[in-house]
């Protein structure tokens, strides 16, 4: 009874002044030292950018890997520099190769020319903080909190007025919207995690996220569907943080609008494809030609190289009867190799094709050029597209413009934006397995003139909003908000 009225006359009130006490010397103070920190900041950059001009920083760690994600990051670079002349450009990067090299390379694989005297490289350092290789577990969290390691890094460097991430790292966001107090833009190719993901998880399907290990043991699947539920709440909460978030899709916008839940921030804005110069070209294939199967995709696990190669040999069953066409035929695989870990991966995909008795009928074109690539555009009869849940499918639309018809995946971009297969409108075709490849393919072989014409002609006429030229336009538009003065 004693120690409940000494509890309640003496300690209480002395817990709670002390508390009074310390948010009144501590507290408010801080908040307030905060604040005068805040607005002189702000204040100071807005003095030096109605001066000087915008100074507009990409994250673009691998701004030099050659994939879609790039041609995004430089033709939006082009935009701003061409809507905006006094802006100043600067890329928080982990390539080490000198600005010219890399802007030839723009040039050359992209077709994009950006004026070097308008390009400042923010050289990171932090590389193995954001590769895959250097968590073994719990890959997606631990690179994601890598990325706030190397956006540290980025901002101790250099503080920006605009932010702007075109790689999807969205747990660098608050670092720039809380510390740099800048504005935050991004560019959403593919979210980190969606409920297919998850789904994926829980109905205990092997794949290239979920190793047959955990697929086959319930407890670890459960364990592995906490850990991404937890993520995904931590992905929603950083992804807020952005001003304005542009998306390359439909299929990227809906599971964008139901992890962040910021619909009136989330655009969509469809990524640049090389359209109009690819409609001129014509194809060069003759009777006594092979069949080339294009597929145009950088050497990444989740491009699935390896269905496209258990469609050649589906595809080789079917046509057991017919060995002359079958050694007409011939799988081209064009992509970039950004390590040695993609180069690794083209062994492996090479071993794989010896393993199926497929390897005279595929070959590998690594790190190809604009010019070859036009080339085997005008010299193939179709294209093949495998990743599952693919976000947009750049490539999908550039061979299609280029006048290949084409097979790609049924989900993701190439279902809800690409591509049409209905028999009254068809631009292409989807398929899932192995076996709907080949027989797809076959499809397309067996096609009269007028109909894959008319196919063709479909595909073209589909893909100008796709453009180049769509894709400025609307990005500017988008990202007017974080351009103006306030």
């Amino acid at each position: 009874m004693f120690w409940e009225i000494f509890t309640l006359v003496i300690v209480l009130p002395v817990l709670f002044l002390g508390v009074l006490l310390f948010g009144v010397f501590v507290i408010v103070p801080c908040a307030f030292i905060f604040a005068s920190w805040y607005m002189k900041i702000k204040e100071r950059k807005l003095q030096r950018r109605q001066r000087d001009g915008a100074n507009v920083a990409f994250f673009h760690p691998y701004c030099n890997a050659g994939g879609g994600g790039e041609r995004v990051l430089w033709v939006a670079i082009k935009a701003i520099l061409t809507r905006y002349p006094d802006t100043h450009i600067y890329i928080y990067t982990l390539e080490t190769a000198e600005p010219k090299t890399i802007l030839d390379k723009v040039q050359n694989q992209f077709n994009v020319k950006v004026d070097l005297n308008s390009i400042n490289f923010i050289r990171l350092t932090l590389r193995k903080a954001i590769e895959a290789k250097s968590y073994p577990y719990f890959t997606l969290l631990m690179q994601s909190l890598g990325s706030m390691v190397l956006g540290m890094e980025a901002f101790l460097k250099f503080n920006p007025d605009i932010y702007i991430d075109t790689t999807g790292f969205a747990f660098s966001y608050p670092i720039f919207r809380y510390l740099a107090q800048c504005p935050v833009g991004c560019y959403t190719h593919y979210p980190t995690i969606t409920s297919a993901m998850m789904r994926r998880v829980k109905h205990r399907i092997t794949s290239y996220n979920n190793s047959s290990v955990i697929a086959r043991n319930p407890i670890l699947t459960w364990c592995k569907l906490m850990y991404y539920r937890i993520f995904g709440w931590l992905y929603s909460v950083v992804g807020r943080c952005a001003d304005i978030v542009m998306v390359n899709g439909t299929w990227t916008e809906e599971h964008i609008n139901e992890l962040w839940g910021i619909p009136l921030s989330t655009h969509r804005v469809y990524p640049p494809c090389e359209v109009a110069e690819l409609k001129k070209l014509r194809s060069l294939v003759k009777d006594s030609d092979p069949l080339r199967i294009l597929s145009v995709a950088q050497f990444r696990p989740e491009k699935d190289h390896p269905l496209m190669l258990q469609a050649m040999y589906e595809l080789r069953n079917l046509l057991v009867n017919n060995e002359m066409l079958w050694n007409k035929i011939k799988l081209v695989l064009v992509g970039s190799c950004r390590n040695d870990e993609d180069k690794e991966r083209v062994q492996n995909l090479r071993d794989l094709a010896k393993h199926l008795s497929i390897e005279d009928n595929v070959q590998f074109v690594v790190n190809a050029s604009y010019a070859q690539l036009l080339q085997l555009y005008q010299t193939s009869s179709m294209a093949i597209h495998a990743m599952w849940n693919e976000h947009f499918g750049i490539s999908v639309v550039e061979c299609m413009a280029a006048g290949l018809i084409t097979v790609a995946h049924r989900s993701g971009g190439p279902l809800a934006d690409i591509i049409e297969p209905s028999h009254s409108s068809q631009t292409g075709f989807l398929a899932a397995e192995p076996d709907e490849y080949a027989r797809a393919i076959l499809e397309i072989i067996a096609l009269p003139t007028h109909e894959r014409s008319n196919i063709i002609e479909a595909a073209r006429a589909s893909v100008d909003r796709f453009s180049e030229m769509e894709f400025e336009k609307t990005f500017l538009r988008v990202t007017e908000p974080l351009m103006r003065l306030d």
